[in-house]
């Protein structure tokens, strides 16, 4: 777990801008340099084209105003790496969260592929345009491996979940994905992918937090569960997700978009009791969510106080415990109307 120290300066880092990877010497920089582009090369080798369009109305049957949903971010909120637009993320918490709200969703996708977090300003504008109710934003990886500090980064995040929250939208923010988890990559790039990852994300989860909204941690879920079955949870260019990887990101996702919206969800959906939560200073909830799998980060208030003499208050939920054993394959749903 990162300790206090670490989880202070990556609160100091999403404030005021500071933070990255720790500077490397000229031999070590040189040779993951070497390796990114043997990775990147691996990875451009299968392309998949452009992710399937998905953006329609889910549950069309049911009676009611549709839930307006929006999808930002980058080619993990987009679904690339799927073959049918039922089998990218935004159908699949659309298909969800009208079986929860018992109401139709309409659902718009303005993600796109190769997004780094400074495009959150334009994607922002695109989804205003369609009045959303609730706002999933995947973003993160593309920063990281493009170098970007991450107070930069979570400063255009924190401006756009802000514009959101002043239109009266609730928002829930996938975290930055553990890259360490990415077969093309190797050691040492690996280790540092995966710490760059699990900074960004715990920087991300306090600018969140701190803008009203809620943040899922994706890193952990992810990397335990692909490193178990990397065939099927990644795509075939060994990078992306596939169906069931990103299926699994929709479940971990789709209880704190029931939560925002104060829906009530399945009870197969609530928080296992073991699994517990608690309430945190919001540094210590993001390092915490940062390295455990399907946590939840949201704003708390202690004896009528949103703040304490550390911070924000936080409350941490976690609804995970061990990678799921069940192998069926993952749903696929499709819009009823295009």
């Amino acid at each position: 777990m990162l300790r206090a120290f670490t989880a202070r300066r990556i609160a100091a880092a999403a404030a005021y801008g500071g933070g990255g990877i720790t500077a490397l010497g000229g031999i070590t920089f040189g040779l993951l340099v070497a390796e990114a582009k043997l990775a990147r090369r691996i990875i451009q080798a299968t392309p998949n084209g452009d992710p399937p369009v998905a953006d329609g109305l889910y549950g069309g049957a049911l009676s009611g105003t549709p839930l307006s949903l929006v999808m930002l971010g980058d080619s993990t909120g987009a679904g690339l790496g799927v073959h049918t637009a039922g089998e990218t993320p935004g159908a699949v918490l659309a298909a969800g969260l009208s079986a929860v709200a018992g109401r139709p969703v309409r659902m718009t996708n303005v993600s796109r592929s190769g997004a780094q977090s400074a495009e959150l300003g334009a994607q922002t504008d695109q989804a205003l345009q369609v009045r959303p109710d609730i706002a999933v934003i995947m973003i993160g990886a593309n920063d990281v491996t493009n170098r970007v500090p991450p107070g930069t980064a979570v400063r255009y995040l924190s401006d756009a979940v802000e514009r959101l929250r002043a239109a009266g939208c609730q928002v829930v923010v996938g975290t930055c994905p553990d890259l360490g988890t990415i077969k093309p990559v190797m050691q040492p790039l690996r280790w540092i992918a995966r710490r760059a990852s699990r900074q960004l994300a715990a920087a991300q989860t306090i600018a969140v937090v701190e803008q009203g909204a809620r943040s899922v941690s994706l890193g952990d879920l992810l990397g335990r569960e692909f490193a178990a079955d990397p065939l099927r949870m990644f795509s075939e260019d060994r990078y992306h997700p596939s169906a069931r990887g990103y299926a699994a990101a929709a479940g971990a996702l789709l209880p704190s978009m029931a939560h925002a919206l104060d829906l009530e969800p399945d009870l197969d959906a609530l928080p296992a009791p073991r699994l517990g939560e608690g309430v945190l200073p919001v540094y210590l909830a993001a390092a915490e969510a940062a390295e455990v799998s399907g946590t939840e980060v949201s704003g708390a208030s202690v004896a009528g106080r949103e703040r304490g003499p550390r911070g924000r208050w936080a409350r941490l939920l976690r609804r995970r415990s061990e990678p799921s054993a069940d192998t069926t394959p993952a749903p696929t749903v499709a819009p009823d109307v295009a």
